[in-house]
């Protein structure tokens, strides 16, 4: 049993437990629904320090479009229920009412009469062995299309790594429980990776596109309901600091769990990739989600006896 003088004494006590830092608070957005990787990111996996204790899933809206082998180029192309590229190098411009690739022939296999051009037609989503040199009065549907500078902005953002932030809270399971009604302190590891900013560029045909993708805020679910919104990863929590024993400075649940309970805490960064083509930007940009295992606190209550 506590009596009320002691009440502060334990306080700081309890707050001498924890980690590393998070900043600007808030209340507010949602979390996100279940998560995707774009194309060819493997990383998305979902991480924190304490691995044995799982959470929710990653979240947010796919990176991009689906992938475009042979070196292929701008446009979502459609054959036989798979996603090709639009332009290809070798093949040329894929026309998806006959699903066939056309290149200009280059040279010229005879004189073609006036007003046409001969192409080699490649069928069959892109089977050579299907290719035929075939005139035409007039260019190919699709033919000559330039690059679709939002899908090499996709392509640039899955070259890069947007990692679901590693968090930690203040009282730690491991090192004692909390008490109802004192403050708790979160916070994310920071680095490129986890709040950027990242860039990367992709270019096709001319054009290239350049994207700077950034997390906007982070925000977190108590697991009681209640969620507090930061703008960054922080302050890290130090038992020697100016701030020991008192609410965090950057971000923290100030009022701290209402109810006795252990309570599985997890964050969602929430990035924004704007992209520029050749220096002009496009609209509009592309969300992204991560999100956090999760970190796991137990809150007692706080026995109070009169003297």
């Amino acid at each position: 049993m506590l009596t009320r003088r002691g009440i502060t004494g334990l306080a700081l006590a309890v707050l001498l437990t924890a980690a590393a830092g998070v900043p600007a608070l808030g209340a507010g957005w949602a979390d996100p629904p279940g998560a995707e990787c774009p194309p060819g990111q493997h990383d998305c996996n979902i991480w924190d320090d304490d691995p044995g204790d799982p959470g929710d899933p990653g979240g947010g809206d796919p990176g991009g479009g689906d992938g475009d082998g042979g070196g292929g180029g701008g446009g979502k192309c459609q054959w036989n229920g798979r996603t090709i590229p639009c332009y290809d190098d070798v093949l040329g411009w894929f026309d998806n009412g006959s699903g066939c690739y056309f290149k200009l022939a280059q040279p010229q296999p005879t004189e073609p009469p006036d007003g046409q051009q001969w192409y080699v037609k490649t069928c069959n989503g892109g089977d050579l062995g299907d290719q035929e040199v075939v005139l035409r009065d007039d260019p190919p549907p699709g033919f000559g299309a330039p690059p679709d500078p939002e899908e090499l902005a996709r392509r640039a953002l899955a070259s890069i790594s947007l990692l679901p932030p590693r968090v930690a809270v203040a009282p730690d399971k491991d090192k004692g429980p909390g008490l109802v009604g004192l403050p708790v302190w979160m916070w994310a590891s920071p680095g490129a990776n986890y709040f950027g900013p990242i860039r990367a560029s992709e270019s096709d045909r001319g054009l290239t596109v350049t994207i700077e993708a950034k997390v906007d805020r982070i925000v977190w679910n108590l697991g009681n309901g209640h969620r507090e919104t930061c703008t960054g990863p922080g302050t890290k929590y130090d038992p020697k600091g100016p701030h020991a024993g008192r609410t965090s400075p950057t971000c923290g649940y100030d009022s701290g769990y209402a109810k006795a309970g252990t309570y599985r805490v997890h964050a969602t960064t929430y990035w924004t990739v704007r992209w520029w083509a050749d220096g002009v930007e496009g609209s509009p940009p592309i969300p992204q989600t991560r999100t956090s295992n999760a970190a796991t606190i137990r809150i007692n209550e706080l026995q109070v006896v009169a003297e």
